[in-house]
């Protein structure tokens, strides 16, 4: 229905699912909304080593900000990435200037989304230098420890790796000329513009379609296990179709039965059922069983 850009590179989308059975907009609703926030991935920093500096508590000369605020700053920072694989950045820069994300150096495979954020203020001639760790995943990844590694200096930050910001969705009652009803769902997406919201619905409803195809794999795997184990294996006859009854050791009473019924072989003998064998002059239920 709408899809609009809005500030700082967001993006918000407005579509319409409609021809719903009663009930089925809120399950719909739901069941995307929670996708949408949960399991969408996105490219954040995860960690950055500034120069000189030895802990999170630290100042830089010359640097209006503290070490917090621009770890503050740089969480906003939002990156669209065609690779999931970690990835390092690096910022050099001399003051006096004011430093914004556009200045980063990074990898081929990365964008920077938001190139005006602000990051801070250099005011002397300093020169200042960063690395950045760049990392994909889902969900938030609070720090552990304030340095990911002791020797590299590189202090960690709390990263939120979800590219939808907010989902809302509201239900109506859709009445025909019959009075019959049907449902539609106005879904409200927004991102912070590392992913369209059309993207992001598609990406929804792809993780939903692949959960549900997983669980009718399962259950068709289940039920050709269960098919396989109640198949009573098939025994090929013709092999024994040409040997002659002297070879069944039978009695003399029964033996004699059959040969005088022309039954010569146990292809012949295959040719009658137990009733029919009984019907032989001279040949009893005895006989048959034995046969």
């Amino acid at each position: 229905l709408k899809s609009e850009k809005i500030e700082s590179g967001a993006c918000h989308g407005q579509f319409l699912i409609n021809s719903l059975k009663p009930g089925q907009g809120i399950t719909i609703g739901n069941q995307l909304r929670r996708v949408l926030l949960n399991d969408l991935g996105g490219v954040a920093i995860s960690a950055a080593r500034i120069a000189g500096v030895s802990h999170e508590f630290s100042t830089i000369p010359g640097v209006r900000e503290d070490i917090l605020e621009i770890l503050l700053n740089l969480k906003g920072i939002v990156l669209k990435s065609k690779t999931q694989t970690a990835q390092f950045g690096r910022l050099k820069i001399q003051g006096p200037t004011v430093v914004t994300a556009d200045l980063i150096q990074l990898p081929s495979d990365l964008e920077i989304v938001n190139p005006n954020h602000y990051l801070m203020t250099i005011s002397t001639s300093n020169v200042l230098e960063i690395e950045f760790k760049f990392e994909y995943g889902t969900g938030y990844k609070l720090t552990s420890q304030a340095f990911l590694d002791e020797s590299d200096n590189y202090l960690q930050l709390d990263t939120i790796f979800m590219p939808v910001q907010k989902v809302n969705f509201k239900i109506e009652n859709v009445y025909d000329n019959n009075n019959n009803i049907t449902e539609q769902v106005f879904l409200d997406i927004w991102t912070n513009g590392s992913i369209s919201p059309n993207e992001a619905l598609k990406s929804a409803a792809q993780i939903t379609i692949d959960l549900f195809e997983l669980l009718l794999k399962n259950k068709e795997t289940k039920e050709k296990n269960k098919l396989e184990a109640t198949k009573v294996p098939s025994i090929s006859i013709e092999p024994y179709t040409n040997i002659a009854i002297e070879e069944l050791q039978l009695s003399v009473r029964a033996y004699n039965c059959l040969k005088k019924a022309q039954i010569n072989t146990v292809g012949d003998l295959l040719k009658y059922s137990p009733e029919k064998l009984q019907e032989l002059k001279n040949f009893g239920r005895k006989s048959a069983d034995e046969v």
